[in-house]
């Protein structure tokens, strides 16, 4: 007879575009997840066509099929913690919005809207609408410049300017708790990366490090926010957990600049084995 354990292992659910070159999206997640030792599910929300060199074809699926993916895992796992990336479309955010208003565990949302070569990766205008339905749903927000910069419909131009944006996006939602500001875009000269913690009515926490030169930086976007989102299921504490996640993805990135995986020599995967 099937005895039940008494507790279960967390799991991180991620619901993301899947990537066949395995860079970023839904494999680079799982591989994060793998590498730092939680065990990740995935939803995936458009199947992509994409490389080193772009993306060239993305395809949404149903809003429906999304959804009762999501649902499955829900239905059969300990869910502690949802890492969401690329949506595709207002119908599948509409959705996720509509589910994820029940749900009480942690929401980690990395407003993916472009890949790392530049493709927009939204077939829906309505961007404000779109991720606000997220938005407000999640608690801890990791976009890079261009991303903060969309979302705030302004210009951005420095730290200062930033970090403005993500307290009024925090004070709009009142289930937010964190806005994880990256700083590879707004200092793209500069020799240092400047990665900031805001939380609300408290001091921003901000990681420096030196900027690692690498031609492999796919998925960057996708890794961090599924670390952020593991190590948080191990931790628990914002502070610790964005500190933990700079680690990580330095020792990776750093590992991945002198590995050669893609023929174009260009904007390569990153390796996500510690």
């Amino acid at each position: 007879m099937y005895c039940p354990q008494p507790t279960l292992s967390p799991t991180v659910l991620t619901i993301a575009g899947s990537d066949p070159s395995g860079g970023a999206g839904i494999q680079a997640d799982l591989k994060t997840m793998t590498a730092i030792g939680v065990y990740g599910a995935a939803a995936i929300t458009c199947i992509t066509v994409q490389n080193s060199l772009g993306v060239t074809e993305s395809v949404p699926l149903e809003s429906g099929l999304v959804l009762r993916q999501v649902q499955a895992v829900l239905a059969d796992h300990h869910v502690t913690h949802i890492k969401i990336g690329m949506i595709g479309t207002m119908e599948i955010a509409t959705a996720l919005g509509g589910l994820l208003a029940d749900y009480s565990g942690e929401v980690i949302y990395d407003p993916v809207l472009a890949s790392t070569t530049g493709q927009s990766l939204l077939s829906c205008s309505r961007l404000a609408e779109l991720s606000g339905q997220l938005i407000s749903k999640a608690t801890v927000l990791t976009p890079n410049g261009d991303e903060l910069a969309q979302l705030a419909h302004q210009k951005i131009a420095t730290a200062e300017e930033a970090l403005r944006c993500a307290r009024a996006i925090l004070t709009r939602h009142e289930h937010l708790r964190a806005v994880i500001v990256k700083g590879g875009h707004l200092e793209p000269d500069s020799t240092d990366i400047h990665d900031y913690l805001v939380m609300k009515n408290e001091k921003v926490v901000v990681s420096k490090r030196k900027r690692i030169q690498s031609a492999n930086l796919h998925g960057t976007g996708c890794t961090y926010a599924s670390a952020f989102a593991a190590f948080h299921c191990r931790e628990r504490d914002y502070r610790k957990v964005f500190s933990l996640t700079a680690v990580y993805m330095d020792s990776i990135i750093n590992r991945s600049s002198s590995i050669s995986l893609v023929k174009s020599r260009a904007n390569g995967p990153l390796v996500h084995a510690l």
